[in-house]
């Protein structure tokens, strides 16, 4: 079939287990399209997608199921080359990383900067209300909101507070939230104490190390090798504004995440040209020299 693989032959290597993916075939495809096909605004073949998600060790199954999911959830929508398939991204995802571009690589966040206030939110959800709650924890989460006491979100990030309101307004919990903006005052615990309470910084700190043990202290060969390890740390580092909300280092005094992060964003891309030449290679893309990352 044309949609099977690439006119290449097999990966040239399989990710071993110490750097093997963790994320689901689907979470794993969305990085793939962010890290590989938003640079470039041309269709993708499912034969490429394939190629690349096996080789980060999913079975052909799983990456078919993924690919389909992915355009059922509106980021890809399916043409048709002649006999092969090929998929081209929403403006529904165009979006989703060009926000998550910014959140998760970006160099300009400024973290030395602060003026000491706090965006406050009480939003109380009932238990029996697990779906809602699971919803709203992941995008408070990913928003950089910290989780100090039931119902209680905290950030020092008060520009946030719009996206915060549109996640509030969709799930229906406007009418019992109540939000402010402010300087923590007493009575009350100290920010040090604040920041311990709302974020798990320790297993944040923990998967940074692991991070740099899996990646930063071996070399990976160009080719199959160095594309894979690249998708593979993209995808960590997509999934760390969860635990890391990037805090002001005010806030985080010898906090060893901070310089971690860093290096593992600096190597992310010191790898992007070597990597994306392969990925061209599979993909068979032209593309003029300016368009290329």
């Amino acid at each position: 079939m044309s949609d099977s693989k690439p006119s290449d032959s097999k990966p040239e290597s399989t990710p071993d287990k110490e750097v093997a993916s963790t994320g689901s075939a689907r979470s794993v495809l969305v990085t793939v399209l962010g890290e590989l096909v938003e640079p470039y605004g041309q269709p993708v073949r499912t034969a490429a997608l394939l190629y690349v998600l096996k080789g980060l060790g999913y079975g052909e199954h799983a990456a078919r199921q993924a690919i389909a999911r992915t355009g059922s959830a509106g980021l890809i929508a399916a043409g048709r080359n002649g006999r092969e398939t090929q998929w081209t991204l929403t403006d529904k995802a165009h979006r989703l990383f060009t926000e998550g571009e910014l959140r998760v690589f970006s160099t300009d966040v400024d973290t030395t900067q602060w003026d000491g206030r706090w965006l406050v939110v009480n939003v109380p959800i009932p238990e029996s209300h697990r779906s809602t709650r699971k919803k709203l924890y992941a995008a408070l989460r990913w928003a950089g909101f910290g989780n100090p006491t039931p119902g209680v979100w905290v950030t020092p990030h008060v520009d946030r507070a719009a996206e915060a309101e549109r996640t509030i307004e969709s799930l229906g919990l406007t009418a019992n939230t109540v939000s402010f903006v402010g300087t923590l005052a007493v009575p009350g615990i100290p920010e040090s104490e604040l920041v311990r309470r709302s974020w798990d910084l320790e297993a944040a700190e923990k998967e940074y190390d692991e991070l740099l043990d899996r990646f930063d202290a071996r070399t990976f060969q160009p080719g199959d090798e160095l594309l894979f390890a690249h998708l593979q740390l993209a995808d960590a580092l997509r999934r760390m504004p969860y635990m890391d909300p990037r805090l002001p280092e005010v806030l985080l005094p010898d906090w060893r995440g901070l310089k971690a992060a860093r290096r593992l964003r600096d190597l992310r891309a010191e790898w992007t040209p070597t990597a994306h030449a392969q990925w061209r290679r599979i993909a068979g893309l032209d593309v003029p020299a300016a368009q290329v990352p």
